[in-house]
């Protein structure tokens, strides 16, 4: 009788021993801690902002549009001024009806001198560099290298400026920088566009007159 009772006993020690390890193990493997979910959530959400981020720097907006127009401008603006050799920067037409007009640098410090106005306007402040009298730029800028820079500058100045264009602030009322009465920044950057262009289509010429075809005609 008591060896059978040692022996049940021996036996229900098994069977319980049995029936827990499984639901150890599950606990272990199958269900996850409190701990291991919270980093599954963190994990998900962060993946999550990453995607939301990519979608962000993809989207079209006003400013990078604007952006883009600038940037096509450097490029066809400012390799033309690099094409003119520095010892004609002092060069404009004589032949035909071109009396009076400025000189291939005085052009493209004028055109760099309202690029300043015109983004200083978009941008509320003061233009960050001389824009001289009448729009002409800086008159102690003489020399090819010097013009170059001061072009280029302004390049980057309109860019800050037409960036920070948005669908809420593109047509919000701005002080206008010519005159009485208001403006948009649409409006200036669409003068910058137009008034970059006409200078160009000018400037052609004088690069023509010396033989030299435009970097961008090249292509």
């Amino acid at each position: 009788m008591r060896r059978m009772s040692q022996r049940l006993a021996a036996l229900f020690v098994v069977l319980v021993l049995a029936a827990a390890v499984p639901n150890g193990m599950a606990q272990e493997t199958g269900t996850p801690s409190k701990v291991q979910a919270k980093e599954t959530t963190q994990s998900k959400e962060k993946e999550k902002a990453k995607d939301a981020e990519k979608e962000g720097s993809s989207e079209i907006t006003v400013g990078k549009i604007m952006v883009a127009s600038v940037m096509h401008l450097q490029r066809i603006f400012l390799p033309m001024a690099m094409a003119m050799p520095a010892e004609k920067y002092g060069y404009a037409p004589t032949d035909g009806e071109f009396k009076g007009v400025r000189t291939f640098g005085q052009q493209v410090k004028h055109v760099a001198a309202t690029n300043y106005i015109y983004a200083a306007a978009m941008l509320g402040e003061k233009p960050p560099a001389d824009v001289g009298e009448d729009e002409q730029g800086p008159a102690s800028l003489k020399t090819k290298e010097e013009i170059l820079k001061y072009a280029t500058d302004s390049f980057y100045y309109v860019e800050k400026a037409v960036d920070k264009m948005t669908a809420k602030n593109i047509v919000s009322p701005i002080k206008n920088p010519f005159g009485e009465g208001q403006a948009t920044r649409l409006s200036m950057a669409i003068l910058i566009v137009g008034h970059c262009n006409d200078h160009y289509g000018q400037l052609v010429e004088y690069l023509r007159l010396n033989g030299i075809v435009p970097p961008a005609s090249q292509r």
